[in-house]
């Protein structure tokens, strides 16, 4: 995170608080990024409010540029900015969608973050993260090459924040529930399993720096204990990585972070493999 040049920070002019932007003021406090200020709107003038903000934030010492546009649609104007700007990260506060509504349209949150090539901190919550719990979220139990790199992103960026905000990194690990089907003896009685995931998380504990007080392993599907553990700790924020499914730019996240998203009494920061980053970039480049 130290070393995003610039964020894009989305502003709803309707809601005169923005805590997208009260999140970006404090990472860029920090790491000194520059706060690309956006407003998505194709139909009124907002011009007037940019200016307000851009002068009382350069007057506390921050590096600020601010846009109007508009493209097809939210995501898509989100994506072009992004891309035009360079920024590194984009910071848009989260309304969650009712669930008929959610049925019928898929949201735009969950757009932004199957298509935006950078990591998106989608902000749910006022409380400061001062003094917190960040709790990231990883698959010990895969090991393949995509999976531990973004193990590594995810706590790098877990203990940038943490560091940032004065707060306690923790890591939740879900391992899945025993299989009487399974060909493997292992997954049929969950002594084994745990057993087995313990062994892999002391190796992940060992290169993460992670102690035993700061490690929660549980069984279950990760979309219900992320959320479980969210408001057990009081977690301020929620890092959660996702792996491509397939080429398709539609299934490119994972499920678990848009179950979690509405779920979560966090805000929530969604990190992608470099592969995918990079496949994303790719599409966005062409339009």
């Amino acid at each position: 995170m130290q070393a995003i040049r610039s964020i894009l920070v989305v502003l709803e002019p309707e809601h005169s608080e923005s805590l997208a932007l009260k999140r970006a003021k404090l990472i860029a406090g920090v790491t000194r990024a520059h706060l690309h200020l956006l407003v998505c709107d194709r139909k009124h003038d907002h011009s007037a409010m940019l200016g307000v903000l851009k002068a009382a934030l350069v007057a506390d010492g921050y590096s600020v540029t601010t846009e109007q546009a508009w493209e097809s649609s939210l995501h898509e104007t989100i994506v072009t900015v992004q891309q035009a700007e360079g920024c590194g990260l984009v910071i848009k506060q989260h309304y969650p969608d009712s669930p008929l509504k959610k049925a019928l349209l898929t949201p735009e949150d969950w757009k932004v973050l199957r298509t935006c090539p950078t990591p998106v901190l989608l902000v749910k919550t006022a409380g400061s993260w001062k003094d917190k719990v960040i709790l990231a979220a990883v698959d010990v139990g895969n090991i393949d090459s995509e999976h531990r790199h973004l193990h590594n992103t995810i706590i790098d960026y877990g203990y940038d924040i943490a560091s940032m905000a004065k707060a306690h990194l923790h890591v939740i690990s879900a391992h899945p529930s025993p299989m009487l089907s399974s060909a493997d003896p292992t997954f049929q009685l969950s002594e084994t399993i745990e057993a087995r995931y313990r062994e892999q998380c002391k190796a992940f504990q060992a290169e993460f720096d992670v102690d035993d007080e700061h490690l929660h392993i549980a069984e279950g599907p990760a979309d219900v204990l992320i959320p479980f553990m969210v408001h057990k700790l009081q977690a301020a924020v929620t890092v959660i990585g996702t792996v491509a499914r397939s080429g398709l730019s539609g299934t490119l996240i994972g499920n678990t972070a848009e179950v979690v998203l509405d779920a979560v009494e966090s805000d929530v920061l969604v990190l992608k493999p470099q592969e995918v980053e990079d496949h994303l970039e790719e599409i966005a480049s062409k339009h």
